[in-house]
């Protein structure tokens, strides 16, 4: 089967990846247009692109997928299926329609739950303790198609959003190309979505990833581990942004306000809603990433000082 890979970031790769060694003609890829990045700003290749560039793979990069010079080329390279990940952009019906079979897009989460595009985020977000992938058939909807096959994984108690992104994203490749084997042989069955259980995911911007002390030290923990690593927990002291590392609750520890600070021989403890935490790393703006410790021993925080 002839097919054109479809996505953008690093977690689309390892599904690249599997797609290219599997049965199916891998012809192209599409991927979003280089972008600025860096402190210089220099136009920088997607991570897809990139990886297609070294295995000497057409790249296509259009602005909009509506493009007609986009939708030309499709035509021409007449792929059989367009399976995605991560892509970035909303597809048009118009081509949607050019492969045989469609595109076919690898979610990461058990639809219809988390349609959107910080699915994992929220996840950890929200306490769900089982999460995974779901491949579908792509349609104008917002995550909407029916469903060629799902996976399943636990949410661990100390996951971040890029630990779980990362497992998903091997094991989703397999989902992906097991889902392009079925279709290829005509096996492949998609089951509607229920109407019940959708919940949706947008993507969590730098306002959200600021930790609320004020809220119990579970929602404190999920807040941080779901902005790992993007878009980055962060919290105020002394008027300036610092960064927040892995924290864990302290039930052992006496009361705190919330934000207040308490700097001890082996641990700095901040207070929330409930029982302190433990902060595990601290970044202050300029700075690398260092223990909780260290960070206070150099600050020298004083009793009674707090984040905000």
């Amino acid at each position: 089967m002839r097919v054109i890979f479809a996505g953008t970031p690093a977690v689309a790769v390892p599904a690249l990846a599997a797609v290219a060694e599997s049965r199916h003609e891998l012809v192209a890829v599409v991927t979003r247009p280089d972008a600025p990045a860096g402190r210089g700003r220099g136009l920088v290749r997607s991570p897809v692109g990139a990886w297609a560039d070294e295995h000497g793979i057409e790249v296509l990069t259009p602005a909009r997928p509506r493009e007609p010079e986009f939708l030309d080329r499709l035509r021409e390279l007449a792929p059989d299926c367009v399976p995605v990940v991560a892509y970035g952009a909303l597809v048009p019906p118009v081509a949607l329609e050019i492969p045989r079979l469609g595109w076919v897009n690898l979610h990461f989460s058990l639809l219809p739950a988390w349609r959107g595009a910080a699915p994992v985020q929220h996840a950890v977000l929200h306490g769900d303790e089982i999460t995974g992938a779901s491949v579908f058939q792509l349609e104008e909807g917002l995550d909407t198609g029916p469903v060629y096959g799902t996976l399943t994984d636990e949410i661990r108690p100390a996951d971040t959003s890029g630990d779980l992104l990362e497992r998903l994203a091997h094991s989703g490749a397999g989902l992906l190309v097991a889902v392009l084997d079925a279709l290829a042989d005509g096996t492949a069955r998609a089951e509607p979505q229920p109407a019940e259980g959708v919940t949706l995911a947008p993507k969590l911007t730098v306002e959200d990833a600021r930790v609320r002390w004020s809220d119990p030290a579970f929602a404190v923990d999920r807040r941080i581990r779901a902005c790992t690593p993007a878009p980055g927990p962060w919290t105020t002291f002394r008027g300036e942004r610092v960064k927040l590392g892995p924290v864990v609750a302290a039930p052992d520890a006496a009361a705190l306000k919330p934000g207040e600070l308490l700097v001890e021989k082996s641990r700095v403890l901040v207070g929330t809603a409930t029982v302190p935490i433990r902060l595990g790393e601290v970044r202050a703006a300029g700075k690398r990433a260092m223990s909780a410790t260290d960070w206070a021993r150099g600050a020298r925080v004083s009793a009674g000082e707090d984040f905000a």
